[in-house]
């Protein structure tokens, strides 16, 4: 009788937690992500289910199973990475799903996992492939942009066939006709509803997966750069008006009190009900230095305009000392101009120690950033500005940073 090859029984999922262990961002996407064995397809790749609009991975046990260990968790992120730069939820060029496309993408990866990786990986700068001479640290736009003409059997080719079913991996009659080594083939199969719904998730599993990175304070091998198009994206698709109305209206505390006009539920008619008063303690402090343009305060005055409807705050006007005779409370429904009281250098330590001391629930800070790092803040503190100085901080912050759009500013 002719001897079959013995079954691999790998499960990914429990070998997860120590493939991971040194990466803390891509730990935390990885539990948002469902791992799928499956045969059908010669490696991994990562797709979107269209009835449950959820990621997943699928993976071959085989596959797996053969890979030491750097290079298991260099797969995983390479498959991240599809899900981080918006492979999967439509960021297409305008020719579509091509087989080149495919090729940039996993070029503009790679170059961020040198070392990690199986050999078949694409990688910038191979030898006698057509971008033996492209950079490393490009986008997958840049590298579709100046990619040469590949030769005839290749996978943009009539004769070369790209991935575009699940588990294809490209057959043509060119050497170049393995277009990755990973299954792009999932990628077009959602509908344009289920990639809108998965997109949308993805902003929120990425902002959570960053944050708990800046908690452990390790992104591991993230580079710094790669960190700074995440960290970029995450801004630019915040809305800093809803960010600003949830800190405010999360910063509020009950003050209980007895009601007789409230009906007790546990004693009825025996003793009187509790009414609640919600108030926002909230300090927003406006940096008065002249880097701050008017154009930042007068929209995030607008702002406040509106906010008042729903809570009161103290606004505090600061440079490099809370200017204290300015200091007033916003009361809830009142409408006010945005003014410049001060024009100073920054000081961050002044409005948190103020702050500080005056026992507040939240604190905001409309600043540019430009001033060293200031002292632990015993309330919850977020800083709002511009999106050039959310790319560039002063100081680095596990704190949340939100940047208001262009746009707003010049509407």
């Amino acid at each position: 009788m002719e001897e079959q090859a013995p079954q691999v029984d790998f499960d990914l999922n429990r070998h997860m937690a120590r493939l991971l262990l040194k990466e803390p961002f891509f730990a935390a996407l990885s539990r948002t992500i469902d791992k799928i064995p499956s045969k059908a397809i010669p490696t991994a790749g990562v797709r979107i289910n269209e009835s449950t609009a959820q990621f997943e991975l699928m993976y071959n046990p085989e596959f797996f199973a053969e890979l030491p260990d750097n290079q298991k968790a260099g797969v995983l992120k390479h498959e991240f990475y599809h899900l981080i730069f918006e492979h999967v939820t439509g960021r297409l060029p305008p020719e579509g799903m091509t087989p080149v496309w495919n090729i940039c993408t996993d070029l503009a990866i790679n170059t961020h996992l040198q070392g990690e990786l199986p050999e078949a990986c694409l990688m910038p700068g191979q030898e006698g492939r057509p971008w033996e001479d492209l950079p490393h640290g490009k986008s997958a736009e840049w590298y579709m942009k100046n990619m040469p003409s590949l030769p005839e059997g290749s996978p943009d080719g009539e004769s070369g066939k790209g991935q575009g079913e699940e588990g294809s991996q490209g057959e043509g009659e060119g050497e170049l006709a393995i277009d990755s080594f990973d299954d792009h083939g999932g990628w077009g199969k959602a509908s344009e509803a289920s990639r809108n719904i998965a997109s949308e998730r993805l902003k929120g599993i990425i902002e959570k997966a960053a944050e708990e990175a800046a908690k452990s304070n390790s992104w591991g091998s993230v580079s710094a750069s790669c960190r700074e198009d995440i960290l970029r994206g995450i801004r630019s698709t915040i809305d800093w008006k809803k960010v600003l109305r949830y800190f405010i209206k999360t910063s509020q505390k009950s003050s209980r009190k007895s009601s007789i006009r409230r009906i007790n539920k546990r004693y009825p008619y025996i003793h009187s009900g509790k009414k609640s008063d919600r108030v926002a303690r909230v300090a927003i402090s406006i940096d008065q230095s002249g880097s701050v343009s008017a154009d930042m305060l007068a929209t995030f005055f607008s702002e406040l305009n509106k906010l008042s409807s729903i809570a009161e705050f103290t606004v505090v006007p600061f440079d490099t000392a809370v200017v204290e005779d300015k200091v007033f409370v916003w009361k809830k429904g009142e409408r006010r101009k945005w003014e410049r009281v001060s024009c100073g250098g920054t000081c961050f330590d002044a409005p948190t120690k103020w702050v500080n001391e005056h026992k507040f629930d939240g604190h905001i800070i409309l600043t540019d950033m430009c001033a060293p790092k200031p002292v632990v803040s015993k309330s919850q503190r977020m800083w709002i500005t511009t999106e050039y100085y959310a790319n560039r901080p002063y100081f680095a912050t596990n704190e949340r940073i939100i940047a208001i759009p262009k746009k707003d500013m010049e509407s």
